[in-house]
């Protein structure tokens, strides 16, 4: 048996094997002024294929399940030593705005010229033409300082009656991608501006005063105002005790005081087993992993089931885009879509989390590691929790007869919370695109989409393909000799075999729903395994079919998308969504291949989407969306 390795080859890169990655691709820079102008964007691990996975969960890692590899005559034959892992690189180039993509493996000692030695060594690099990666923190705060500074803004300000600038919040967004002038040729934000009072309450939400009329694009290559217009003088939504979530005295009041607190006490300590990133949990285990566009990373979804063993349901789930359009056409708000994963990224944006706040009970935190705009190393320490909750009763049964009762149910939730992107408004002005929330102050209409990504592998061992995808509807049967009663209706499927066929939306009169199904399993009855895809609220993009912001989003033209799995489609908009001037790259481009669905590894896309009219009671929640999965 070869000796535990030191990183399951899904870990995600250490602190150290960041550094290492950086310091070897700047290492390899041709010159000084390209080694200086390096900023990088992302390095995440390079996920090895599924075999190598397999490998690594039979053999190197506990609990050693050798039942993952195909059975061969002679016996296994195991390698000494895992494939060494590799990082990839998303590093963009300030002097020449260009994008590369670099792949660096982690394991060997290479004598670089210059730099001295790294454990890391470059496998390849390859420049991305025509397209930005994602803006990063430090770029929002180089931005704020250059339009606070510049001349004709702080003049716009002193119309409004602002002359302090450190009154005034600059919030940098990606310009997206309306007309030529927003090609990636430039790197481009157009940023949108708000006000705090002058006030002593230092945790003052300046959000609940916009700053409406200005108009300003800044070059974020050369950090530069290039187009500056005060268009409109709106005043400024006059101050309002309401606008801050801090403290009640703060607010000219007090905090409740009739929620007692509550304690979860598991005096027997946790259900769950931590090994690394492998945890199990009753007859569950899978893998955690983390990336600072998506956030979150579960792997090798499986299931002890008895007698058969170690079940996989799925290889990798991940939330892989958030798309936030919004439904006003008054400037500046038509051009608010942001993809938050794409452009920015769910990960980076992610916080500290704290016991007996955001998780309860017993805790187990995981923290999260990536790169910042220079190549340093930032850590969110507490970034994951796992935790058990009682999530009220799941199922339940009772037998009247015997006094019996059962209960069991899965299901994942989605809760979404935040405060509101407002606009200001004119004395006694409304607006029909949005509602008035206080004085002078209004929020627009918009709609929160998320991607749900799930590469399933149902009874799939690694290398099997033997997965296909049953959409069901539910259907009243015709009146006649058998519905003599008018009361019948039945479950008809039908099998989703190409991509083309599988572009499906939701449908609650029917009670739409698709089942995963292993086509050469069979259960207890003889019917084929399958997991069941149980949609919740959702809903479709209330914009017309030539909005700007679907060029870029054509995956959310419907619910559900289906694809064999290729390791080189991740993202339903491509890997750079920000600028992109290519109509319907991703996800809505992959399709029009129509491949085979029929039997293959099949990567589930799941839209679900929110519609958000704000209302003054619900400014500081927003709601919640479910989706699950449950067993068939």
């Amino acid at each position: 048996m070869p000796r535990a390795q030191t990183s399951h080859p899904l870990d995600p890169l250490s602190a150290a094997e960041i550094s290492v990655a950086v310091a070897t691709v700047r290492a390899a820079g041709a010159t000084p002024e390209v080694r200086d102008s390096m900023r990088f964007i992302e390095v995440v691990l390079v996920e090895p294929d599924k075999h190598v996975v397999a490998l690594a969960d039979a053999y190197f890692f506990p609990p050693f399940q050798p039942s993952l590899l195909p059975r061969t005559k002679g016996g296994p034959v195991i390698p000494s030593k895992l494939p060494p892992r590799k990082a990839r690189l998303v590093v963009y180039n300030k002097r020449s705005n260009e994008t590369s993509i670099w792949i660096v493996e982690l394991s060997e000692v290479h004598a670089a010229t210059r730099g001295g030695h790294h454990r890391g060594k470059v496998i390849s690099s390859k420049v991305v033409p025509n397209v930005q990666p994602p803006m990063d923190a430090m770029e929002y705060a180089e931005c704020e300082a250059v339009v606070k500074d510049f001349p004709p803004f702080r003049e716009a300000m002193k119309k409004r009656g602002i002359e302090d600038m450190d009154l005034v919040m600059v919030d940098p967004w990606c310009a997206g991608y309306h007309s030529s002038a927003d090609a990636p040729s430039r790197r481009l934000a157009k940023p949108l501006i708000f006000c705090r009072t002058e006030s002593d309450c230092p945790m003052e939400n300046g959000y609940a005063r916009p700053v409406e009329g200005i108009h300003v694009l800044v070059d974020m290559q050369n950090m530069v105002v290039i187009e500056f217009e005060d268009r409109k003088l709106v005043p400024l939504p006059p101050a309002d005790p309401l606008r801050n979530y801090t403290a009640g005295e703060t607010r000219g009041g007090v905090d409740r005081s009739d929620v007692k607190p509550l304690q979860i006490i598991q005096t027997e300590g946790p259900s769950f087993r931590i090994n690394g990133n492998f945890i199990a949990w009753q007859k569950w285990n899978f893998r955690i992993g983390f990336t600072p566009r998506e956030g979150l990373v579960i792997y090798s979804v499986a299931y002890i089931d008895g007698s058969r063993g170690r079940r996989p349901v799925a290889h990798r789930l991940s939330f892989v885009e958030m798309v936030v359009p919004y439904g006003d056409p008054n400037d500046p708000h038509y051009r608010k879509n942001a993809f938050d994963a794409g452009e920015d990224g769910l990960g980076k944006n992610a916080h500290s989390l704290k016991k007996g706040c955001d998780c309860l009970g017993y805790i187990k935190f995981f923290d999260a590691h990536f790169t910042n705009f220079t190549g340093g190393v930032e850590t969110i320490e507490n970034c994951v929790c796992l935790h058990e909750e009682d999530h009220g009763i799941l199922w339940k049964h009772q037998d009247w007869r015997t006094g019996l009762a059962e209960d069991g149910k899965i299901e994942a939730e989605v809760k979404l919370t935040g405060i509101l992107s407002l606009g200001a408004l004119q004395p006694g002005e409304t607006r029909k695109y949005g509602t008035t929330i206080a004085p002078g102050l209004y929020a627009p209409v918009h709609q929160h989409f998320f991607v749900a990504r799930m590469d399933m592998a149902v009874d799939c061992k690694p290398g099997e393909a033997f997965n296909q995808v049953v959409e069901v509807n539910l259907k009243v049967e015709e009146p006649g000799k058998d519905n003599v009663h008018n009361n019948a209706f039945y479950a008809e499927e039908e099998l989703l075999r190409s991509e083309l066929q599988a572009m499906r939306d939701c449908n609650p009169l029917t009670a739409r729903h698709w089942i995963v199904r292993n086509t050469r399993n069979v259960n207890r009855t003889g019917q084929l395994t399958g997991f069941k895809l149980v949609p919740g609220s959702n809903c479709l993009p209330l914009a017309g079919s030539e909005a700007k912001f679907l060029r870029r989003a054509a995956f959310l033209k419907h619910n559900l998308w289906v694809t064999p799995y290729a390791h080189d489609e991740m993202y339903p908009g491509g890997e750079f969504p920000n600028q992109n001037p290519r109509v319907g790259e991703g996800l809505a481009t992959w399709v029009k291949q129509n491949r085979s669905l029929e039997e293959a590894d099949v990567v589930l896309w799941y839209v679900f989407g929110v519609i958000h009219i704000p209302r003054l009671e619900d400014w500081p929640v927003m709601p919640v969306d479910r989706i699950g999965f449950m067993l068939m």
